[in-house]
């Protein structure tokens, strides 16, 4: 009868909503400080900055010994990072992605001993295995010690 093919129906797409909603979603979280070296730089050449202090890294898509996040799985992700200067001279990072710079952030700190912050957020499509790091380009400073000032985190938002 029609009645018991709608009810069937009914529970079917019940019973697929169930598995759908208790279904693991892929969980991705990361918060990392620099370092407790104080300054670093100016050096001759970029480097790749590696956020060694980990506070939190679901998922492990942070890896400490290179500096990159690599995005496990396609979706949409939440990115951001505050850099600390105090020291005369150019601070700041750049940011890039699959090695290709998507972001300048620079600020002229005229004074030693003076704190500057520069801070900034992305929300990017990423499609599994991108990568995002952060530079310091040659002759620029910034500045981290025990109080974290410079960090970086992530979050995946929503998977697509």
């Amino acid at each position: 009868s029609s009645e018991s093919e709608l009810l069937i129906s009914k529970l079917s797409l019940m019973i697929q909503m169930f598995f759908y909603l208790s279904s693991e979603k892929p969980k991705v979280a990361f918060y990392t400080a620099l370092t407790d070296a104080e300054t670093l730089g100016p050096y001759n050449t970029d480097i790749t900055l590696k956020y060694s202090k980990v506070f939190t890294n679901i998922g492990n898509a942070y890896n400490p010994s290179t500096g990159f996040f690599t995005a496990p799985v396609k979706g949409v992700y939440y990115l951001q990072f505050t850099v600390f200067g105090f020291k005369a001279g150019h601070i700041g990072v750049l940011v890039y992605k699959n090695n290709q710079r998507i972001i300048y952030n620079r600020e002229e700190n005229n004074n030693d001993r003076v704190p500057e912050y520069i801070s900034n957020s992305l929300v990017l499509e990423l499609t599994a295995g991108d990568e995002i790091y952060l530079v310091l380009p040659s002759g620029w400073t910034i500045y981290d010690d025990s109080g974290n000032h410079s960090t970086f985190s992530g979050s995946l938002l929503f998977t697509l």
